[in-house]
């Protein structure tokens, strides 16, 4: 069997290489990156960029099933990057499955795709994509996701998985960028702080993908399908955050805006980014506003029935796996 992971070298993307590497899998990682610890295991690591038609295809060239993870992540930035890498850059895959008859094409999207600004408490993959976005990466991946349903087919099967704020010891993204704000002294509470919030592990993240796989066959439900994916456990978010960083030695946080407070001052942090063409990212959005203070967790009654997919680590193992990696700075060894 040969696999083709788009953004291998990244943090899902690895655990993903692993685990097909350990079922005995030829694997290639397809990155803009250079990987050595990738082709130290024995991976086939290519370089080019999702938005290079020519070299997207020919990554796809002799493959058994490509697992699509490599995506721009993010809260801000230019709608063109955004669309470029998430949009074209899957077009780019589905092109190449089909052009060297790939059968089983994975997706890895997310669920801030249907993300409303409204609390979502055990929504299904039934809930409806939201009629407009304030953000361009759920925005663009749901253009992505639309694409792969499409692609649908006897030729090419696909499934499209979302899973939920992906943690754990190697995490590069998420928690870093959490860490960073509250090494200053200055990470406010946004909301009440009783909202509950889905996460989810790296690794059953990753089993999950090769899960689909598995069940990725001609007149199963998989074909076509979406599926939620987290530990099934929802954090209340604020708490989980607090303890977190006490661990850590981190400033206890002390200050504490409104949901609407945080997303009138995202809003003219927008404005002002906006105007003055600035780098990087504004420190609040509107959309950052409310996923940090407002419930976002899923049912995963679909992916356990159709999957097979339960978590294999609760919620309290997953943060004394997390601990020690952050508390000796190797996150991404």
């Amino acid at each position: 069997m040969k696999a083709l992971v788009t953004g291998g070298g990244g943090f899902l993307g690895r655990s993903i290489v692993e685990q097909l590497l350990a079922r005995k899998v030829d694997v290639t990682s397809y990155s803009r990156g250079r990987y050595p610890k990738l082709i130290a295991l024995g991976v086939q690591c290519l370089q080019g960029d999702l938005q290079e038609t020519t070299t997207t295809e020919e990554a796809c060239r002799n493959m058994d099933v490509v697992f699509h993870v490599a995506a721009k992540a993010g809260h801000w930035g230019p709608w063109g990057e955004y669309y470029r890498a998430n949009v074209e850059g899957t077009a780019n895959i589905i092109s190449g499955c089909r052009k060297y008859h790939v059968p089983k094409l994975i997706y890895c999207s997310s669920p801030s795709v249907i993300f409303d600004n409204k609390p979502q408490e055990g929504v299904d993959e039934s809930y409806p994509y939201p009629a407009s976005y304030e953000s361009p990466y759920p925005h663009t991946k749901a253009i992505g996701e639309k694409l792969v349903i499409q692609a649908n087919g006897d030729e090419l099967l696909t499934v499209i998985l979302r899973p939920h704020l992906i943690i754990g010891p190697r995490d590069n993204h998420l928690l870093p960028s959490l860490l960073r704000v509250a090494s200053r002294g200055t990470f406010p509470q946004v909301g009440d702080g009783r909202n509950k919030v889905d996460l989810t592990y790296v690794e059953d993240a990753a089993r999950a993908h090769l899960l689909a796989a598995d069940k990725l066959e001609r007149g199963s439900p998989v074909a076509g399908s979406i599926y939620f994916i987290s530990q099934d456990e929802p954090v209340v978010l604020w708490p989980w955050i607090r303890n977190l960083l006490s661990r850590l030695g981190y400033p206890p946080i002390r200050l504490h805006i409104s949901h609407s407070m945080a997303r009138s001052i995202g809003g003219l942090l927008e404005f002002i980014y906006n105007i003055l063409r600035f780098g990087g990212e504004p420190r609040l959005t509107r959309f950052l506003a409310s996923e940090l203070s407002q419930s976002h967790w899923y049912d995963i009654t679909r992916a356990k029935r159709d999957l097979g997919y339960l978590p294999q680590l609760n919620m309290d193992q997953v943060l004394e796996l997390i601990i020690p990696a952050f508390m000796r700075n190797d996150l991404y060894q």
